[in-house]
Formats: structure tokens, C-alpha cells, sequence
């Protein structure tokens, strides 16, 4: 139970997982658009990053929401 004018720690998760996200996301975007001409991966037409970075914003974006300190109606 969260008591008056504390912080959940599942903020505090939220945040670095959107944080993640968005960084795995936005890098991976990257190297979808400007594929690099090094080696080859097995899968690489899955784009595994891009989808692993949507899955953390997602999740991370619940539980930044849910669990925000300003906004919440406390009775």
C-alpha cells in the first residue's frame, strides 16, 4: 500500500522501461531504414528490436500511468 506523498517503485519501473523502449525502439528504426552492410543475422527480417521496443513502451507506459504520483485521488 502506497501511503499519502510516497512514490511507488513501479514508477520508477515504468519510467526506465519506456526509457528502454524508446531508446531500443528508436535504434532499431534506425537500422531498419539504413540497414548496415556487415554481417548477417539469421532472423533479421523479424526486426526483433523494433517489436521488443514497442512491447517495453507499452508496458512501460501502463505502469508509468497507473502508478503516477500526480493525479491520483487518495481517500
Amino acid at each position: 500500500m502506497v501511503g499519502k506523498g510516497s512514490i511507488s517503485i513501479w514508477f520508477f519501473i515504468g519510467t526506465l522501461l519506456l526509457i528502454y523502449g524508446v531508446v531500443i525502439f528508436a535504434a532499431n528504426v534506425i537500422d531498419v531504414l539504413s540497414p548496415s552492410g556487415g554481417s548477417t543475422v539469421v532472423l533479421q527480417n523479424l526486426h526483433f528490436g523494433v517489436w521488443w521496443g514497442l512491447l517495453l513502451i507499452i508496458i512501460g507506459g501502463f505502469y508509468f500511468r497507473h502508478f503516477r504520483p500526480w493525479g491520483r485521488k487518495d481517500s
